[in-house]
């Protein structure tokens, strides 16, 4: 059972890949039949951390119902928390931090094998999987309790990485989706520049790879060199996911990102200038103390002139640990929420907009599944699960995996609706 970020996923499908290779049967959240539940948490914001209690909870209470012999625990909250959560829920078999990949294997009655490092069983579609990076996080943003849990940056070599990319095309993956705590540091650590435009070039040689698509970028010190890449290679997707959090100055120096309003502006400036074409994925936050109405509306202001592709909101909540956590939350819940419903109103109508201009133009789409009278895609534009998908009347059989040609006839907030050309 994995819950949290495709981070964690990662983690779950090297564990599993492990398993198997100690012939230990193993299956992905699907419980039924198994008598060893392995439960991969998240403990990154509040609502998070009470899934994954509310999780082990659950499955604490199928053990004592003897439906399952026994209960392990990994993961962000299980390194953020572990002697509490040892203390307050002992009918678990063991809690275990990340990184603890040999010691949960060890008390599974397996053995832990360096060699099979890079080696997952990959839980997506089979078309598409992801790669992790690099591990861990060197900034220092003031609300984010990642760096205590995950550590500083670890990048992975690019052969290493390469490696790992060939075996999944090998495998029927198509399409790469690059993830990180922060992609755009890749390399600083291991070749004292960032790389990440050069591991780019490398993964655009494994023929069989059609899409490749960067997740979590950061946007002080961005790579440039990732644009002409972008720019210049049709097989890395003109995709940008790039958490800003927030446009106002005193606030962002407050979250210690690194970055101005002035070079925020600038930066999404110079994505559009390189790659005209370019959809650009953020996220914000609101509620973070000391955001005044003043600032708020400067920051709906900003969303309106952008019109980004995609926008996600976080409501702010105190994290142990952090600096943010000895300021003032000074902003109630409710407002936080008014805010951030207010934010995803603006970015509804942009989001509309965006999709009727679709209307009447060609894609490329790769089909991830069947679901009642549709095909169910995407365009390079969209990363799965997140953002939009790409509906086909099933007047033609396609297959799973593969890609096509389509022309948009219709579109609404999130859907494109279109037919194989």
């Amino acid at each position: 059972m994995t819950l949290g970020c495709s981070k964690n996923l990662v983690d779950s499908e090297a564990l599993m890949g492990q398993l198997r290779r100690n012939n230990i049967e193993v299956v992905h959240e699907k419980d039924k039949g198994a008598n060893i539940v392995v439960i991969n948490t998240c403990g990154f914001i509040n609502d998070a951390k009470e899934e994954s209690i509310e999780t082990i909870l659950n499955y604490v209470e199928a053990k004592k119902s003897g439906l399952v012999e026994k209960v392990y625990v990994m993961g962000c909250l299980s390194e953020r928390y572990k002697n509490d959560l040892q203390n307050e829920i002992k009918e678990v078999d063991g809690f275990y931090g990340v990184g603890a990949m040999d010691t949960i294997l060890n008390d599974l009655g397996a053995d832990y094998r360096a060699e099979l490092i890079g080696e997952r069983v990959v839980t997506t579609p089979k078309h598409y999987a992801y790669l992790k990076v690099s591990e861990g996080c060197d900034r220092r943003c003031s609300f984010c309790a990642i760096p205590l849990i995950r550590g500083k940056h670890i990048s992975r070599s690019i052969e290493d990485l390469v490696a790992e990319a060939r075996n999944l095309a090998d495998e029927g993956v198509k399409e790469l989706i690059l993830i990180a705590q922060d992609l755009t540091y890749y390399g600083i650590d291991l070749y004292n520049e960032r790389k990440l435009a050069d591991l780019l070039r490398e993964l655009c040689s494994i023929d069989s790879i059609e899409w490749i698509r960067l997740h979590y970028t950061y946007p002080a010190g961005f790579p440039e060199d990732v644009l002409d890449v972008m720019r210049d290679n049709s097989k890395i997707c003109n995709y940008i996911d790039i958490p800003l959090q927030h446009i106002d100055e005193g606030l962002l120096r407050s979250m210690k990102r690194g970055a101005s309003e002035d070079t925020t502006r600038g930066l999404i400036a110079k994505f559009r200038e390189k790659v005209p074409n370019v959809a650009i994925r953020t996220t914000f936050i609101v509620g973070y103390p000391g955001e005044t109405q003043e600032a708020f509306e400067s920051l709906k202001d900003f969303i309106s002139e952008s019109k980004f592709d995609r926008l996600g909101v976080f409501q702010y909540s105190p994290e142990e640990g952090t600096d943010a956590f000895k300021l003032d939350d000074d902003i109630s819940d409710e407002v936080k929420e008014a805010r951030a419903s207010e934010l995803m109103e603006v970015q509804q109508d942009i989001s509309l907009s965006l999709n009727e201009k679709k209307v009447g133009h060609n894609f490329k789409v790769i089909i991830d599944r069947e679901e009642q009278e549709y095909y169910v895609g995407r365009t390079e534009f969209d990363s799965p699960e997140v953002d939009n998908e790409v509906l086909i009347d099933k007047n033609t059989e396609l297959s799973i995996g593969s890609f096509y040609e389509v022309e948009v006839y219709r579109a609404d907030l999130f859907d494109l609706f279109a037919k194989i050309i």
